[in-house]
Order: C-alpha cells, then sequence, then structure tokens
C-alpha cells in the first residue's frame, strides 16, 4: 500500500502523467516535470513536459502543450486552464484553488504530519560511529555519528526497525600496546587503574605506539655514513628495545584472546573510560547512541577464524603469496581488481575480516535488510570490498527473504579549516571534540546574553548550550555529505541564514505567538478545528510548503542526504517568515485569526518534527 501525498507536485505529476499518456500514448513514459513556479504571478507551478516532448515528437512545443491541456483533469485541484495558462515555448502554469490547498493541509494536519507507517517494515542496521579504545574524541570524529543519526532518526520517523551500531575499535595489537604500557605503569606503582582517565590514556597509546616502532631507517643511516660506535649503539638499542615491546604487546594480545584476567582488567578498564566519555559527549550533542548500541571489535574475535575456516573450506578464499584472500573479479561481487585480504600471512586477521563478519552478523543473526554505514568517503574501496567477499560468501543472503541485503555507503567528505586543509590546532593536532564543544558554547552564551540580557544565568546556560548543540549540528548537516566543508564557528553561530541559530529563533517565535494569544486574547481559542482560509499569497505559499513536508523526509530516507531535510527546513522557516512579516496573527479578527493560528501551530510542529529527525534539539523561548 502507497502511502498517501500531500505534495501538489506528486498530485499534479500524476495527473500529466495521465494526460501525456492519453496525448501521446507512445510517450506515455515522459517525465512531467512539475516544478514550483518561478513567476508567482502566472501560477504556483508549472510543467515544462512540453518541451522535451516536442522535440522527442517532432512538434512544435507550444501544439504539444495544448495537447496535454486538452486531456488534463483538474477541475478539483487547479484554477481553469485555457491556452493563457501555456507561457513562452511551452511552459505551462497551473494555479492550485484556495479551498483544494486548504483542504490538502487540513489532511495533512493529523499527529503523523502526513507520514504513515509502511505497509512492511524493513529492519535496517546503520553503522554510524567507530571509536577507538584509549583516544580521544576529536572534530575528525563528528561528521559520521552526526550523519548517521540523522539517517536513522529519519528511517525511524519512517516507521521502520533501526539498529544503531557503535563499531568500536577495542581490539587488536594496537590496543595490546596500550594494555601492555597501563599494566607496566601499574606494576611501577606510577599508574592506579581506578584514577585513569581519557587524557591518560590518550598519552599512554601515544607512548605505547612509539615505543613498538623501530626506527631501522636511522640504524641502517649509522651504518651507512659510519657515525660512529656510540650513535650506532643507540641506534641498535631503539630497534631492540622496540622489537622487544613489540613481541611483548603480541604476548598481551594472546593473554586478551585467552581472557588472560590480569590483562582482561586492564583492557576494561580502558574500555570503560573510554566509552564513559564517548557517550556523556555524545548524549551532550543530542546523538542517540548509547552503551546498548556499542558492536566493538572484540565482540568478534571469536568468529573470525571459523568464518575464515568456512571461507577457505568452500573454494572463496584462497592462499597469495601465504595470505588468504577473496578475488572479487567477477561483477556479481563488484569486478573489483583488488582482492579482499581476509588473513595477513602471519596469520592475523585485518580490519576487512572483522567487517566481513560483521554483515553476516547483520544480516544473518539481527536480520538486517539494509546495512548502512556512515563513514569517511576514503573508505569506499575497502567497504566495496568487504560487501563483494560478503556477497560471494551468501553472508549477504536474508535468511527469510532470500535476498541479498541492501549494503549502502553513506560516504562524507573532510571538515576543513581556513586554509582548506583538514581542521586543526595551530600545533597541527586535531580538535578535541570536547574544546569544540566548549568553544561552541562559549561562543554561543555571548550571543545569548547580548540578545536577550534579561534572562537568569541559569537560562542564559541552557540556551547557550542548546544554540551550540543546534549551530554544530546544522553546520554539519545542512551540507552536502559527500563534499568538504570549512568550519566557521562565525557562520554557524550566527542567527541569519541557513544556520541551526536561525532555525531555533524560528521555532521560539512562533511558541512566543501562543504565549501571547493565551495571555492576551484568550487561552482557549479554538484553531486547532478552525477551517483554513487561505486568501493571501503569503498563506499560500506557506500552506504549499508545508505540504512539502513528508517528500522532504522520504527523500532523506532513499537518498540517505539530511541535507535535503535541512534546505526543506530553511525554505519552510522563509516561508514562515513573509507570512508573519505580511499577515497579522493576533491582530487579526475571527475566523482569520483562527486560521492563521492554525498554520502558525502547524509550521511549528513540521520545524520541530523536522530538527529532530536531524537531531537537533528546539527551545520554548530564546
Amino acid at each position: 500500500m502507497s502511502s498517501p501525498t500531500f505534495d501538489p507536485i506528486q498530485v499534479l505529476a500524476d495527473r500529466f502523467r495521465s494526460a501525456i499518456a492519453r496525448a501521446y500514448p507512445e510517450a506515455g513514459d515522459s517525465d512531467p516535470l512539475i516544478t514550483a513556479s518561478r513567476q508567482t504571478n502566472l501560477g504556483d507551478f508549472q510543467s515544462n513536459a512540453a518541451m522535451p516532448l516536442a522535440k522527442k515528437l517532432g512538434v512544435k512545443p507550444r501544439d504539444a502543450a495544448a495537447a496535454i491541456l486538452k486531456h488534463l483533469d483538474l477541475a478539483d485541484l487547479a484554477e481553469p486552464l485555457s491556452e493563457a495558462s501555456i507561457a513562452g515555448p511551452g511552459f505551462i502554469n497551473i494555479r492550485l484553488r484556495a479551498d483544494t490547498l486548504a483542504e490538502l493541509v487540513a489532511a495533512f494536519d493529523t499527529p503523523d504530519l502526513g507520514i504513515d507507517k509502511p505497509a512492511r517494515p524493513q529492519t535496517i542496521v546503520v553503522d554510524l560511529m567507530g571509536v577507538n579504545l584509549a583516544k580521544q574524541m576529536h572534530v575528525g570524529h563528528i561528521r559520521s555519528p552526526f550523519i548517521g543519526d540523522a539517517i536513522a532518526r529519519t528511517l525511524e520517523r519512517l516507521g521502520h526497525t533501526v539498529i544503531r551500531q557503535n563499531h568500536v575499535g577495542d581490539w587488536g595489537l594496537n590496543i595490546a600496546m596500550t594494555v601492555m604500557r597501563i599494566m607496566d605503569e601499574v606494576a611501577a606503582g606510577t599508574r592506579s587503574l581506578d584514577s585513569l582517565t581519557l587524557d591518560d590514556l590518550d598519552t599512554a597509546y601515544r607512548l605505547a605506539q612509539a615505543s613498538c616502532q623501530r626506527d631501522l631507517a636511522g640504524l641502517q643511516a649509522c651504518r651507512t655514513y659510519g657515525l660512529g660506535p656510540k650513535a650506532e649503539a643507540e641506534c641498535q638499542a631503539q630497534v631492540d628495545g622496540a622489537t622487544e615491546a613489540f613481541t611483548r604487546a603480541r604476548q598481551v594480545l594472546v593473554q586478551l584472546q585467552g581472557h588472560e584476567p590480569r590483562a582482561l582488567a586492564v583492557w576494561q578498564r580502558i574500555a570503560d573510560v573510554t566509552m564513559a566519555e564517548c557517550l556523556a559527549v555524545c548524549k551532550r550533542l543530542h546523538i542517540n547512541v548509547t552503551a546498548e548500541h556499542s558492536a566493538g571489535e572484540s565482540t568478534y574475535a571469536a568468529e573470525l577464524a571459523p568464518m575464515v575456516e568456512d571461507l577457505l573450506k568452500r573454494g572463496i578464499a584462497e592462499e597469495s603469496d601465504g595470505a588468504l584472500v577473496v578475488r572479487l573479479d567477477d561483477p556479481r561481487y563488484g569486478a573489483i581488481k583488488e582482492p579482499c585480504l581476509i588473513r595477513k600471512s602471519d596469520g592475523g586477521f585485518l580490519y576487512a575480516t572483522t567487517d566481513v563478519c560483521a554483515v553476516r552478523r547483520r544480516v544473518q543473526k539481527i536480520g538486517a535488510e539494509r546495512i548502512i554505514y556512515a563513514i569517511d568517503a576514503r573508505q569506499n574501496l575497502h567497504l566495496r570490498q568487504v560487501w563483494g567477499a560478503a556477497r560471494r560468501a551468501g553472508y549477504a543472503r536474508h535468511p527469510v527473504t532470500g535476498e541479498d541485503a541492501m549494503l549502502e555507503h553513506a560516504a562524507f567528505g573532510a571538515i576543513l579549516g581556513d586554509d582548506g586543509r583538514p581542521f586543526k590546532t595551530r600545533t597541527g593536532d586535531p580538535v578535541k571534540l570536547s574544546d569544540l564543544i566548549e568553544q561552541a558554547v562559549t561562543a554561543a552564551a555571548a550571543i545569548v546574553r547580548e540578545k536577550s540580557p534579561d534572562l537568569s544565568p541559569a537560562e542564559h546556560a541552557t540556551i547557550a548550550e542548546t544554540v551550540a548543540v543546534a549551530a554544530l549540528k546544522h553546520a554539519d548537516l545542512c551540507q552536502e555529505r559527500v563534499k568538504d566543508y570549512v568550519f566557521s564557528f562565525g557562520r554557524m553561530i550566527s542567527f541569519e541564514g541557513n544556520t541551526g541559530p536561525y532555525m531555533l529563533m524560528a521555532v521560539a517565535r512562533i511558541k512566543n505567538i501562543f504565549r501571547k494569544a493565551a495571555n492576551e486574547i484568550d487561552p482557549d481559542l479554538p484553531w486547532p478545528s478552525s477551517p483554513l482560509d487561505l486568501r493571501e499569497p503569503q498563506e499560500k505559499q506557506l500552506a504549499l510548503a508545508l505540504l512539502r513536508y513528508p517528500g522532504a523526509v522520504r527523500a532523506v530516507g532513499q537518498s540517505l542526504e539530511p541535507h535535503r531535510l535541512s534546505q526543506y527546513l530553511f525554505e519552510l522557516a522563509g516561508a514562515f517568515s513573509s507570512f508573519y512579516d505580511a499577515c497579522p496573527v493576533l491582530k487579526s479578527e475571527g475566523g482569520t485569526r483562527l486560521s492563521r493560528l492554525r498554520l502558525c501551530s502547524l509550521t511549528e510542529r513540521v520545524l520541530t518534527d523536522g530538527l529532530s529527525v536531524l537531531g537537533i534539539p528546539t527551545l520554548e523561548r530564546m
């Protein structure tokens, strides 16, 4: 069962498609090309179908337009059509009847705002985060959860069952190195597990990596250039020490794999400290990621060897220079020249091994019909290799439907500084996410105090926090996700233009209208059931904008591009601003006032709901 449409563009497209098929049966599949009119004095919408249709059929565009008009039935939707409705080379202009528009808006005014549940909801996994143990979250981490959470919220709003997954990097040799470092510090009495912080872990991670990194080039240089026995001895000592540390780290990894209590206790403490900080940041940023969404690499560890054995036994994996690979040349598996490496020549597993295993679990055990990865665009080849291997192995085939799950990459670009390079501090380090949030709150607080000096300190703090979150998230989500964008506090904190603060202000302005209506006129004005009276152009434009909401949400569900909803909400806020300036609400009388209050209420509901879908909280007042 298809969902009802309230979008006039879709309604008109269906009518035009039928008219074209009757006028020109041989071109019945032509696109009606319905768009909002650029010249509102001519109509609300226009069809541009006649020009390409005429070219295809070898007729004059205006003749094609006239033929379409002859078979077009819009009596219940639009004002009467005539040859005067044809403009220029063949544009067909349509102006909706005010009563029809009012009926559409009234039908749209439901608790679900025109978004019905699907007849058969899908089970969808969204891979929306991938923090690493013992490392601070930095600015490079925000796009994945911002975009992934917005996609997950959109699909939930559309009625699907969504399983979020935080694919935590909590296993492997790098983690074992950090565990080794902390174990040594605890044994030396210089570290207490109870007082361990993420800053401590971040430092330990870097030191552990450095201690295991052999400077073979330095040793070779000493020998090549004859730098003397002392320099060579120092370089040799570094190489020997790093070799020993690396060997010990591998031993610690074996201990972790064998669940040795002391190593496992240190690992668990590292995981607890890291995840506590990560989840606190998610909560502060209104990202719906909690402990139950964690699906770390460690949870797959016991499944990797049996899975690789299965691939080997079935002839899907083959040996190549001592390693095991899955070849993907076949178009059914992506026609990828580079095979998927699933086991190194030393027997070690890789990220790809875990990721293939993740596809298997998500489809075979969770029952995912669609898996969406909100991951950096640079990981595209890796994902295609993983998906190809999973498809070839049959791991992507749904156990109930028998169809392969949809595997999709919601790829995104980088966050850049003013210099066009990846956004970093002056020292060249990535900007810590916690520092970024504090900077945003500080910037927002200064503006809020200036705009609303009469508010209490507590109100200032609450508003500044919400404005900062809205600014950060909206600045990211209003961008086309595949593109890089330049990070600018000045732009994102502004209350003008397509920004989070501007959207919050639009919602707060409408809420203030209803406070005034209750305080100054009547708290029980019957606007929710009032007939809509759309006489003024700005009323019609606002009504038309409201009706586009279900389509905007569905567009994100299909394209996985949250900026489409962000842009729609900005346009809706703009339509409301024009309406508010031209059409007095509280100063009008009788049915006109009630009709306009109903339009205001619908606008506030759509803005609030749409921002919630993007993961952006709103405010009662500003």
